[in-house]
Protein backbone atom coordinates (compact mmCIF):
# COMPACT_ATOMS: atom_id res chain seq x y z
CA UNK A 1 0.00 0.00 0.00
CA UNK A 2 1.41 3.42 -0.96
CA UNK A 3 1.84 6.17 1.60
CA UNK A 4 -1.13 8.19 0.34
CA UNK A 5 -3.31 5.07 0.18
CA UNK A 6 -2.48 4.22 3.78
CA UNK A 7 -3.35 7.74 4.89
CA UNK A 8 -6.55 7.75 2.85
CA UNK A 9 -7.68 4.47 4.40
CA UNK A 10 -7.03 5.69 7.93
CA UNK A 11 -8.83 8.99 7.33
CA UNK A 12 -11.86 7.13 5.92
CA UNK A 13 -11.99 5.07 9.11
CA UNK A 14 -12.14 8.07 11.46
CA UNK A 15 -15.93 8.72 11.42
CA UNK A 16 -16.82 5.03 11.77
CA UNK A 17 -14.22 4.49 14.49
CA UNK A 18 -15.48 7.59 16.29
CA UNK A 19 -19.09 6.40 16.33
CA UNK A 20 -18.03 2.95 17.50
CA UNK A 21 -15.94 4.42 20.32
CA UNK A 22 -18.83 6.65 21.46
CA UNK A 23 -21.24 3.70 21.40
CA UNK A 24 -18.86 1.53 23.41
CA UNK A 25 -18.37 4.24 26.02
CA UNK A 26 -14.60 4.38 25.44
CA UNK A 27 -14.93 7.87 23.97
CA UNK A 28 -16.91 10.59 25.74
CA UNK A 29 -18.41 13.43 23.72
CA UNK A 30 -19.22 16.73 25.46
CA UNK A 31 -21.89 18.84 23.68
CA UNK A 32 -21.16 22.53 23.26
CA UNK A 33 -22.32 25.74 21.61
CA UNK A 34 -20.12 28.14 19.63
CA UNK A 35 -20.26 31.89 20.27
CA UNK A 36 -18.67 34.29 17.78
CA UNK A 37 -16.81 37.25 19.28
CA UNK A 38 -14.97 39.92 17.27
CA UNK A 39 -11.73 41.28 18.77
CA UNK A 40 -8.49 42.62 17.18
CA UNK A 41 -9.92 42.19 13.66
CA UNK A 42 -10.60 38.49 14.22
CA UNK A 43 -13.97 36.78 14.64
CA UNK A 44 -13.02 34.34 17.38
CA UNK A 45 -14.96 31.17 18.10
CA UNK A 46 -15.60 30.70 21.82
CA UNK A 47 -17.04 27.27 22.51
CA UNK A 48 -19.14 26.95 25.67
CA UNK A 49 -19.14 23.45 27.14
CA UNK A 50 -20.70 23.34 30.64
CA UNK A 51 -20.39 19.54 30.80
CA UNK A 52 -16.63 19.89 31.21
CA UNK A 53 -17.22 21.14 34.75
CA UNK A 54 -18.22 17.58 35.68
CA UNK A 55 -15.38 15.86 33.84
CA UNK A 56 -12.43 14.48 35.85
CA UNK A 57 -9.47 16.80 35.45
CA UNK A 58 -5.73 16.85 36.00
CA UNK A 59 -3.69 19.82 37.17
CA UNK A 60 -2.39 20.35 33.66
CA UNK A 61 -5.68 20.06 31.80
CA UNK A 62 -6.26 22.96 29.40
CA UNK A 63 -9.40 24.93 30.19
CA UNK A 64 -9.59 27.62 27.53
CA UNK A 65 -9.12 25.44 24.48
CA UNK A 66 -10.73 22.16 23.36
CA UNK A 67 -9.61 19.42 25.70
CA UNK A 68 -6.16 18.14 24.87
CA UNK A 69 -6.57 14.36 24.75
CA UNK A 70 -3.06 14.17 26.11
CA UNK A 71 -4.37 15.48 29.40
CA UNK A 72 -6.99 12.80 29.89
CA UNK A 73 -6.37 9.99 27.43
CA UNK A 74 -6.73 7.24 29.99
CA UNK A 75 -3.93 7.79 32.48
CA UNK A 76 -3.87 4.89 34.89
CA UNK A 77 -2.03 4.10 38.09
CA UNK A 78 -0.62 0.83 39.27
CA UNK A 79 -1.26 -0.23 42.86
CA UNK A 80 -0.47 2.15 45.68
CA UNK A 81 2.78 3.29 44.12
CA UNK A 82 0.92 5.56 41.72
CA UNK A 83 2.97 4.46 38.71
CA UNK A 84 1.77 6.51 35.75
CA UNK A 85 1.48 4.76 32.41
CA UNK A 86 1.92 6.49 29.07
CA UNK A 87 -1.55 6.43 27.41
CA UNK A 88 0.11 6.78 24.02
CA UNK A 89 2.07 3.53 24.34
CA UNK A 90 0.69 0.02 23.77
CA UNK A 91 -1.45 -1.77 24.63
CA UNK A 92 -3.92 0.68 23.10
CA UNK A 93 -7.62 0.85 23.82
CA UNK A 94 -8.99 -1.10 20.87
CA UNK A 95 -11.86 1.33 20.31
CA UNK A 96 -9.59 4.40 20.34
CA UNK A 97 -6.96 2.84 18.07
CA UNK A 98 -7.49 3.68 14.38
CA UNK A 99 -4.31 2.36 12.73
CA UNK A 100 -0.61 2.73 12.04
CA UNK A 101 1.50 4.68 9.55
CA UNK A 102 5.12 4.46 8.48
CA UNK A 103 7.20 7.12 6.75
CA UNK A 104 8.62 5.64 3.55
CA UNK A 105 11.98 7.43 3.68
CA UNK A 106 12.86 7.29 7.37
CA UNK A 107 10.77 4.24 8.31
CA UNK A 108 9.55 6.27 11.29
CA UNK A 109 6.43 4.64 12.74
CA UNK A 110 3.27 6.31 14.04
CA UNK A 111 -0.10 5.35 15.48
CA UNK A 112 -3.40 7.16 14.95
CA UNK A 113 -5.64 7.36 18.03
CA UNK A 114 -8.99 9.00 18.74
CA UNK A 115 -9.32 11.69 21.40
CA UNK A 116 -10.83 9.99 24.46
CA UNK A 117 -12.60 13.15 25.68
CA UNK A 118 -14.01 14.94 22.67
CA UNK A 119 -15.52 18.42 22.46
CA UNK A 120 -15.36 18.28 18.64
CA UNK A 121 -16.35 15.01 16.88
CA UNK A 122 -13.63 13.12 14.98
CA UNK A 123 -10.75 14.69 16.92
CA UNK A 124 -7.74 12.41 16.50
CA UNK A 125 -3.98 12.18 17.13
CA UNK A 126 -0.83 11.24 15.26
CA UNK A 127 1.52 9.75 17.85
CA UNK A 128 5.13 8.62 17.52
CA UNK A 129 5.11 4.86 18.05
CA UNK A 130 8.45 5.01 19.82
CA UNK A 131 8.56 7.42 22.74
CA UNK A 132 9.85 10.85 21.76
CA UNK A 133 9.65 14.03 23.78
CA UNK A 134 6.92 16.60 23.22
CA UNK A 135 9.66 19.21 23.69
CA UNK A 136 11.38 18.18 20.46
CA UNK A 137 10.64 20.07 17.22
CA UNK A 138 8.73 18.55 14.35
CA UNK A 139 11.05 16.50 12.16
CA UNK A 140 10.73 15.95 8.38
CA UNK A 141 8.74 12.68 8.72
CA UNK A 142 6.38 14.34 11.20
CA UNK A 143 5.65 17.23 8.86
CA UNK A 144 5.13 14.95 5.86
CA UNK A 145 2.76 12.68 7.75
CA UNK A 146 0.76 15.59 9.12
CA UNK A 147 0.41 17.30 5.75
CA UNK A 148 -0.43 14.06 3.93
CA UNK A 149 -3.22 13.39 6.41
CA UNK A 150 -4.61 16.88 5.71
CA UNK A 151 -4.53 16.17 1.96
CA UNK A 152 -6.41 12.90 2.32
CA UNK A 153 -8.83 14.38 4.84
CA UNK A 154 -9.84 17.06 2.34
CA UNK A 155 -10.35 14.41 -0.37
CA UNK A 156 -12.57 12.47 2.03
CA UNK A 157 -14.65 15.54 2.88
CA UNK A 158 -13.17 15.80 6.37
CA UNK A 159 -11.24 19.07 6.11
CA UNK A 160 -8.98 19.38 9.13
CA UNK A 161 -6.51 21.54 11.04
CA UNK A 162 -3.39 19.99 12.53
CA UNK A 163 -1.60 21.43 15.54
CA UNK A 164 1.39 20.67 17.75
CA UNK A 165 2.15 22.00 21.23
CA UNK A 166 5.91 22.03 21.78
CA UNK A 167 7.54 22.60 25.15
CA UNK A 168 6.59 23.10 28.79
CA UNK A 169 4.87 26.45 28.24
CA UNK A 170 2.96 25.52 25.08
CA UNK A 171 -0.12 23.98 26.70
CA UNK A 172 1.13 20.44 26.08
CA UNK A 173 0.05 18.06 28.82
CA UNK A 174 1.69 14.77 27.90
CA UNK A 175 5.41 14.13 27.37
CA UNK A 176 4.88 11.63 24.51
CA UNK A 177 5.19 13.36 21.12
CA UNK A 178 1.87 13.77 19.33
CA UNK A 179 0.23 16.06 16.80
CA UNK A 180 -3.53 16.60 16.79
CA UNK A 181 -6.23 16.99 14.16
CA UNK A 182 -9.69 18.53 14.40
CA UNK A 183 -12.29 19.04 11.67
CA UNK A 184 -12.80 22.65 10.55
CA UNK A 185 -15.23 24.59 8.38
CA UNK A 186 -14.39 25.04 4.71
CA UNK A 187 -12.96 28.54 5.23
CA UNK A 188 -10.72 27.37 8.08
CA UNK A 189 -10.15 28.57 11.65
CA UNK A 190 -10.32 32.33 12.42
CA UNK A 191 -6.59 33.08 12.26
CA UNK A 192 -6.24 31.15 9.02
CA UNK A 193 -8.87 33.40 7.46
CA UNK A 194 -6.74 36.38 8.51
CA UNK A 195 -3.65 34.79 6.95
CA UNK A 196 -5.51 34.11 3.72
CA UNK A 197 -6.51 37.77 3.42
CA UNK A 198 -2.90 38.94 3.78
CA UNK A 199 -1.35 40.08 0.50
CA UNK A 200 2.32 39.18 0.10
CA UNK A 201 4.95 40.96 -1.97
CA UNK A 202 7.24 37.92 -1.73
CA UNK A 203 5.17 34.73 -1.37
CA UNK A 204 8.23 32.58 -0.68
CA UNK A 205 9.21 34.47 2.49
CA UNK A 206 7.75 34.17 6.01
CA UNK A 207 5.38 36.92 7.10
CA UNK A 208 3.51 38.06 10.20
CA UNK A 209 -0.13 38.89 10.88
CA UNK A 210 0.55 42.46 11.96
CA UNK A 211 -2.92 43.08 13.42
CA UNK A 212 -2.34 40.46 16.10
CA UNK A 213 -0.84 41.85 19.35
CA UNK A 214 1.75 39.10 19.79
CA UNK A 215 4.66 37.59 17.88
CA UNK A 216 3.52 35.19 15.17
CA UNK A 217 5.31 33.76 12.16
CA UNK A 218 3.56 32.42 9.08
CA UNK A 219 4.57 30.78 5.81
CA UNK A 220 2.29 30.45 2.77
CA UNK A 221 2.63 27.23 0.80
CA UNK A 222 2.53 27.21 -3.01
CA UNK A 223 -0.94 26.34 -4.24
CA UNK A 224 0.32 23.22 -6.00
CA UNK A 225 1.92 21.71 -2.87
CA UNK A 226 -0.88 19.15 -2.20
CA UNK A 227 -0.10 17.52 -5.54
CA UNK A 228 3.70 17.71 -5.20
CA UNK A 229 5.99 14.66 -5.36
CA UNK A 230 7.12 13.30 -1.96
CA UNK A 231 10.64 14.75 -2.17
CA UNK A 232 9.35 18.21 -3.08
CA UNK A 233 6.70 18.03 -0.36
CA UNK A 234 9.24 17.22 2.32
CA UNK A 235 11.68 19.89 1.14
CA UNK A 236 9.01 22.62 1.11
CA UNK A 237 7.61 21.68 4.51
CA UNK A 238 11.05 21.47 6.12
CA UNK A 239 12.28 24.75 4.65
CA UNK A 240 9.12 26.49 5.85
CA UNK A 241 9.33 25.06 9.35
CA UNK A 242 13.03 25.80 9.75
CA UNK A 243 12.57 29.38 8.54
CA UNK A 244 9.77 29.96 11.05
CA UNK A 245 11.63 28.22 13.87
CA UNK A 246 14.61 30.49 13.26
CA UNK A 247 12.30 33.49 13.64
CA UNK A 248 10.85 32.01 16.83
CA UNK A 249 14.34 31.67 18.33
CA UNK A 250 15.19 35.20 17.24
CA UNK A 251 12.01 36.51 18.89
CA UNK A 252 12.82 34.68 22.11
CA UNK A 253 16.34 36.14 22.15
CA UNK A 254 14.85 39.62 22.15
CA UNK A 255 12.98 38.85 25.39
CA UNK A 256 15.51 39.34 28.23
CA UNK A 257 13.18 37.70 30.77
CA UNK A 258 12.39 34.57 28.77
CA UNK A 259 12.36 31.46 31.03
CA UNK A 260 15.46 29.26 30.98
CA UNK A 261 15.32 25.92 29.20
CA UNK A 262 14.06 24.74 25.84
CA UNK A 263 11.85 27.18 23.91
CA UNK A 264 8.11 26.63 23.82
CA UNK A 265 5.91 27.35 20.82
CA UNK A 266 2.68 26.37 19.09
CA UNK A 267 2.36 25.07 15.55
CA UNK A 268 -0.71 25.30 13.31
CA UNK A 269 -0.71 23.49 9.97
CA UNK A 270 -3.25 23.74 7.15
CA UNK A 271 -2.95 22.94 3.46
CA UNK A 272 -2.29 26.64 2.80
CA UNK A 273 -0.18 27.90 5.70
CA UNK A 274 2.18 27.01 8.51
CA UNK A 275 1.94 29.14 11.67
CA UNK A 276 4.46 29.06 14.54
CA UNK A 277 3.86 31.16 17.67
CA UNK A 278 6.54 31.50 20.40
CA UNK A 279 5.27 31.09 23.95
CA UNK A 280 6.43 32.61 27.23
CA UNK A 281 3.80 31.32 29.68
CA UNK A 282 1.34 28.43 29.64
CA UNK A 283 -1.48 30.01 31.66
CA UNK A 284 -3.43 33.24 31.95
CA UNK A 285 -5.46 34.30 34.99
CA UNK A 286 -8.78 35.91 34.10
CA UNK A 287 -9.15 39.28 35.82
CA UNK A 288 -12.92 38.91 36.26
CA UNK A 289 -13.03 35.42 37.81
CA UNK A 290 -9.48 34.55 38.88
CA UNK A 291 -9.70 31.34 36.84
CA UNK A 292 -6.37 30.06 35.58
CA UNK A 293 -6.57 29.20 31.89
CA UNK A 294 -4.08 27.03 30.04
CA UNK A 295 -3.70 27.99 26.40
CA UNK A 296 -2.45 25.69 23.64
CA UNK A 297 -2.28 25.93 19.84
CA UNK A 298 -6.03 26.15 19.30
CA UNK A 299 -6.17 29.34 21.30
CA UNK A 300 -3.86 30.89 18.69
CA UNK A 301 -6.02 29.43 15.92
CA UNK A 302 -8.79 31.59 17.36
CA UNK A 303 -10.77 28.67 18.76
CA UNK A 304 -11.34 29.00 22.51
CA UNK A 305 -13.27 26.89 25.00
CA UNK A 306 -14.91 27.92 28.27
CA UNK A 307 -16.80 25.86 30.82
CA UNK A 308 -19.39 28.36 32.07
CA UNK A 309 -21.36 31.44 31.10
CA UNK A 310 -19.29 33.33 33.69
CA UNK A 311 -16.02 32.37 31.97
CA UNK A 312 -17.52 33.22 28.58
CA UNK A 313 -18.42 36.74 29.67
CA UNK A 314 -15.06 37.18 31.42
CA UNK A 315 -13.16 36.23 28.26
CA UNK A 316 -15.24 38.62 26.15
CA UNK A 317 -14.81 41.45 28.66
CA UNK A 318 -11.06 41.05 29.02
CA UNK A 319 -10.47 40.50 25.32
CA UNK A 320 -9.14 37.45 23.52
CA UNK A 321 -6.22 39.41 22.11
CA UNK A 322 -5.13 40.50 25.58
CA UNK A 323 -5.39 36.93 26.88
CA UNK A 324 -3.29 35.53 24.03
CA UNK A 325 -0.72 38.31 24.31
CA UNK A 326 -0.27 37.58 28.01
CA UNK A 327 1.05 34.08 27.28
CA UNK A 328 2.98 34.98 24.12
CA UNK A 329 5.77 37.44 23.23
CA UNK A 330 6.10 40.91 21.75
CA UNK A 331 6.60 41.00 18.01
CA UNK A 332 10.02 42.11 16.76
CA UNK A 333 9.08 41.54 13.13
CA UNK A 334 10.30 44.94 11.95
CA UNK A 335 13.74 44.26 13.39
CA UNK A 336 13.80 40.78 11.87
CA UNK A 337 12.80 42.06 8.44
CA UNK A 338 15.63 44.55 8.65
CA UNK A 339 18.00 41.65 9.31
CA UNK A 340 18.83 42.77 12.83
CA UNK A 341 18.30 39.40 14.48
CA UNK A 342 21.21 39.49 16.92
CA UNK A 343 20.45 39.33 20.61
CA UNK A 344 20.13 42.87 21.95
CA UNK A 345 22.90 44.17 24.20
Amino acid sequence: MSTSSAHAELVRQIPTSYEKAVTSGDLLFFPSTVHKHVDIDVEFEIRLCPALQKKPTTETQPSIIPVDPAADAGLETQGNKGTVFDPFSPPYNVNLFVGELQDEDSQEEYVVLLNKYSVVPNHFLLVSKEFKSQSTPLFPPDLVQMYTILIEAKKAGLKALSFYNCGDNSGASQPHKHAQFIPIEDDGPPVEKLARRTKLETPTRPFTLASLPYANHVYRFPSELPSAEPDELQETLCQAFMALLELVISTIRHDPDYPAGKPSYNVLLTLEHLHVIPRRFETHVLEETGDKLSVNSLGFAGMLLVKSEEELEAVKKEGVGKILRSVALNSVHDIQVAGQTEEPM
